[in-house]
């Protein structure tokens, strides 16, 4: 006799996967981030995986709007860019297919200069 246990859930389809960001790409954008906290510009994020897109907000305070939101979808690799960076208005910053050129547009920001 073959003492085979069964799924609990059976399932007709495979579970949706989701979008996430990749260690080396949470490691450029926590650099980024680093740097801009010291800077004293942000003081919180937060990471969201969906169906179709990863997003990394940034907040100058925990309880309000992020000033950015770096997105990555999976469906643009081909067209405009798998990432892009989208400011508090929604407006798209920058898009591109590499993610340190699209932080770079956030990294300008970082630099001001002394009196």
């Amino acid at each position: 006799m073959n003492m085979s246990s069964p799924t609990p859930f059976p399932s007709k389809h495979q579970p949706e996967m989701q979008v996430s960001f990749h260690r080396t790409e949470l490691q450029q954008i926590m650099g980024l981030y680093g740097r801009m906290v010291a800077a004293g510009e942000w003081r919180d994020y937060g990471i969201s995986s969906l169906k179709d897109v990863a997003v990394f907000s940034v907040f100058r305070r925990t309880a309000e709007y992020p000033l950015y939101r770096i997105e990555k979808r999976p469906k643009l690799r081909n067209k405009q860019g798998l990432y892009s960076v989208v400011g508090m208005d929604g407006q798209i910053l920058k898009r591109g297919h590499a993610l340190k050129n699209v932080l770079l547009v956030l990294e300008r920001k970082l630099i001001r200069a002394v009196d």
